[in-house]
């Protein structure tokens, strides 16, 4: 097979469908087509504003899809990986009750079961089987709306893409669902080689058993358009034969999969009709019109989401992906569709790509703003053509870096760590323009009131390009919550060609009176401890508390460790998630333990330690290569070196296993 020249734009137009539609639907989720009509007439444009909704949410249907799909990237791109491993995925992220998912209960959400069952030891695919969840919670909509990012990965494959989808699907669904699921991930991947959509299903229906109701429902869907012509008079046919009171459970699949049919075989491969039918069809909207979305992305590309409306601008590539991994919680399109693409090119054997030298905001896509968006002056942004942010005239841009709004997030948790730390080095390139241009790079934290902490102001001379570097001072324990550029160019233009940061942080996590916010953490309650510490408590099993990002790689993690009454209590390094890191281990049969988690729990080594509850350990790991140190009160206990399947990168965390302990002073230095 040969890869489509124009695979990683494809790939972007995918994202940014899938987020548009998602964002477009989510405000009237699980709305009849009657109180649509009746408010809206039709969904022509994005009406968050009128029903008094943010546009950019966390949403189940783009935290799943983006973060399931990391099974692949975490297992070396194995083209034989498993359901197995892709449920190891799911705890790996997933917080319990906090993210990503519906938690709606056992025997409720399916994705709930799914989890209870994976927690419990039991296996993907049984998770998520008939067998033993029951048909009507096996088949609800979740296997689809997961599910696009199978296809981005297998372009031009719709077969190997369908087979993927029934490993993902299976970890929470079993029957119609899988069909759902495979129809979805079909489309999307032939969608980068075939544009006409009547050719599209025929091929995907091929993957899926004639006898399935997914199958004979998109039969009759493509037949109804013959002798219908509207619409309109096709969804009263659809809910008369495959509405919701013909299937059990809260959100069905087949119903919603009849939508998605039917918005793609009137809406004859355009972006803006398809949105609006499947949007105004209800039922569950932000679900469907994700699903459209990105099929219609890809089939399109960048130049098809100019359809009917500026559907690119309001959503400026953010999104967000609450997870265990927290300092990748504030991400974006851009870097979404870079990890999406190499994790395809790496399956196919092909080198993955860098661009701009790996930059985190590389700007090389079209159109792609990554976040920035004005927040003063007269500035004019664009990004015609991937060159870079295009600044016209004066005042500041920025960017978000870290956002922590549970109480304001209708529906799904928003739980983030920070993406750029104090003693990082921020460094941006900025390419030669006409005229003179003068700016300074800044960051503001929470505190007051979100005053901007200024670099030292920088100047570009005429013809010259020029990049300039500024490593960020201590911000006294708060976190930095934006990336910025104030710019002035005094008339004219200058494209800033890149963005990035780099180097180890040196920063006491622990420190100020809301230190907390800035750990994503699975404890059973995580509190404040004065103005230089945190108090973990957790009820039953292990839990962490985690910040950083997955890039450190070479560093000293310290700490005062105290534990009130714990299994265990220390901190961890190289930290991927709750099931893969590297951490020592102080516990109550007096032994200090050095563990690696990854695909269950190994002992690098172990030593006889006398843990007193309530008395302070000065805790200390060091990371370097594959070698690990670790020293309690100055004692080294451990010097390890692991060669096999090694963690060379990874955040922080405090761990404590039933109990409770306090954690203070807890540092990261080079």
């Amino acid at each position: 097979m040969s890869f489509p020249l124009d695979y990683t734009e494809r790939v972007y137009a995918g994202v940014l469908g899938k987020i548009i539609g998602v964002y477009l639907g989510r405000p009237f989720e699980g709305w009849s087509y009657d109180r649509l009509t009746e408010r809206f007439g039709e969904i022509t444009e994005y009406v968050h504003d009128q029903l008094g909704v943010p546009l950019i949410v966390a949403d189940d249907d783009i935290s799943g899809t983006f973060t399931f799909l990391r099974a692949l990237e975490d297992y070396d791109c194995n083209p034989a990986l498993t359901a197995g491993q892709i449920g190891q995925t799911w705890l790996n992220y997933i917080i319990e009750e906090r993210t990503i998912l519906w938690w709606g209960g056992l025997g409720v959400s399916s994705e709930h079961t799914a989890y209870l069952r994976l927690k419990r030891g039991i296996p993907a695919p049984e998770s998520g089987s008939i067998a033993r969840n029951g048909q009507v919670v096996a088949e609800q909509i979740g296997a689809q709306i997961f599910i696009d990012g199978w296809g981005l990965i297998n372009p031009g494959d719709p077969e190997r893409a369908a087979d993927f989808a029934r490993r993902a699907g299976s970890v929470s669904h079993d029957g119609e669902a899988i069909y759902g699921a495979q129809i979805v991930a079909a489309l999307v991947a032939g969608a980068f080689t075939e544009s006409n959509i009547d050719k599209l299903l025929d091929t995907a229906v091929s993957l899926i058993p004639r006898d399935s109701v997914i199958f004979q429902l998109i039969a009759d869907i493509r037949e109804w358009k013959t002798v219908d012509r509207d619409w309109r008079k096709t969804r009263v046919r659809i809910d008369e034969k495959y509405g919701y009171a013909k299937f059990g459970g809260g959100c069905h699949m087949v119903p919603n999969h009849a939508l998605i049919t039917l918005a793609l075989v009137y809406g004859d491969g355009k972006f803006g009709e398809s949105l609006k039918i499947v949007n105004t069809s209800g039922w569950d909207t932000d679900c469907n019109s994700g699903n459209v979305g990105c099929i219609l992305g890809v089939l399109g590309g960048l130049a098809g989401l100019k359809d009917a409306g500026d559907w690119r601008g309001p959503v400026a590539d953010k999104l967000y992906l609450p997870t265990a991994d927290g300092g990748r919680g504030i991400t974006d399109a851009v870097q979404e569709t870079l990890h999406i693409a190499n994790m395809g090119l790496r399956l196919h054997g092909l080198e993955p790509i860098s661009p701009k030298g790996g930059a985190r905001f590389s700007f090389f896509l079209p159109g792609s703003v990554q976040g920035f968006t004005r927040q003063s002056g007269l500035l004019r942004i664009t990004n015609p053509g991937g060159a870079g942010l295009l600044l016209k005239g004066a005042g500041r841009v920025s960017t978000p870096a870290f956002v922590q709004t549970d109480a304001k997030q209708p529906g799904y948790g928003l739980v983030t760590s920070p993406s750029i730390y104090p003693g990082q080095t921020l460094r941006a390139k900025f390419g030669a323009g006409s005229t003179p241009v003068t700016g300074q790079l800044f960051v503001t934290t929470a505190a007051d009131g979100n005053k901007p902490i200024d670099g030292p102001i920088f100047s570009i001379g005429e013809g010259k390009d020029k990049t300039v570097e500024w490593t960020i001072p201590d911000t006294d324990g708060v976190a930095i919550t934006t990336i910025g550029l104030q710019i002035d160019t005094h008339g004219g233009a200058v494209t800033m060609e890149w963005l990035t940061w780099d180097g180890t942080p040196t920063a006491d996590l622990t420190k100020g009176k809301d230190a907390k916010a800035a750990w994503v953490h699975s404890f059973t309650r995580f509190e404040q401890r004065g103005e230089n510490g945190v108090h973990a408590i957790q009820n039953a099993g292990r839990g962490m508390a985690i910040t950083g990002t997955r890039e450190w790689e070479n560093y000293a993690l310290t700490g005062k460790i105290s534990a009130h009454m714990a299994s265990s209590a220390g901190l961890a390094v190289r930290v991927q998630g709750l099931k893969r890191y590297y951490a020592l281990l102080l516990t109550a049969q007096n032994e200090a333990l050095l563990v690696k988690r990854l695909d269950g729990e190994a002992v690098l080594a172990r030593t006889p330690f006398a843990f007193a509850f309530d008395r302070e350990y000065d805790v200390r790991v060091n990371v370097h290569g594959t070698r690990i140190t670790a020293s309690v009160d100055g004692k080294e206990l451990f010097d390890v070196v692991d060669a096999t399947r090694p963690l060379l990168s990874g955040a922080v965390a405090i761990v404590v296993e039933e109990g409770n302990a306090v954690a203070r002073e807890v540092r990261v230095t080079p």
